[in-house]
């Protein structure tokens, strides 16, 4: 004969509700569990928004400060404009500003270097004047009693003064000095008239023929 279980009821019935529990997947201490995951994913929220927000604060720190900076070199974001009194400048200013600044250096460099190139042919001439006068003067050192017989710069001096003379001459009767009008009117037509190959040809002619017969 079997003997009787040794189990109350009670126990009994607390073993059915553990079992339907465990039958069901649920846990006494889920409710804990929940609300731990609960708080981490709070937490895990706050670190992300609180890394969000030293970013942007960064970000914006850089741009002040570049902007700051900006205002620093340029030298027309420190000038005062007395159309904005004490206020400080705004970040569409500083920017212009920038802007007409960089522009301003870019002329200056070009021109900079037009003179650079200028400054070199210039140079470059008197290299070549400088190669002249050495052969000039080694020639002279090579041939010393050539040239000699050269014609002197007073000679020459006459030369010049005789055909100016002449020239001269026929400005001072054909030109009116009445009014600018009238003068601009009758240099050009004196131009015209007097300084034409041939008429220029006959007057150096003339005034050489003087000359030789003054020498000679």
């Amino acid at each position: 004969m079997a003997e009787p279980s040794s189990v109350s009821p009670e126990n009994a019935w607390v073993g059915k509700v553990e079992s339907s529990f465990s039958d069901n997947g649920l846990d006494p201490d889920d409710e804990d569990s929940d609300y731990q995951q609960e708080t981490y994913k709070e937490t895990y929220k706050d670190r992300r928004r609180r890394a969000h927000t030293q970013a942007e604060q960064k970000r914006r720190d850089a741009i002040k400060k570049g902007y700051d900076d900006l205002q620093a070199i340029v030298p027309t974001c420190q000038h005062q404009d007395f159309s904005l009194g004490s206020q400080k400048l705004s970040k569409a200013i500083v920017l212009q500003k920038t802007i007409d600044y960089i522009q301003f250096l870019h002329k200056e460099k070009k021109k900079q270097e037009e003179e650079v190139t200028t400054l070199r042919k210039d140079v470059m001439a008197l290299k070549i004047m400088k190669i002249n006068y050495e052969q000039i003067v080694k020639a002279h050192q090579d041939n010393p009693n050539e040239g000699k017989n050269q014609v002197s710069d007073q000679v020459k001096f006459n030369v010049f003064q005789g055909i100016m003379d002449s020239l001269f001459q026929s400005f001072n009767a054909s030109i009116s000095v009445t009014s600018f009008q009238e003068l601009s009117a009758c240099v050009f037509s004196w131009i015209e008239e007097h300084c034409k190959p041939q008429t220029l040809r006959d007057i150096v002619i003339g005034v050489l023929q003087q000359l030789k017969s003054q020498l000679y």
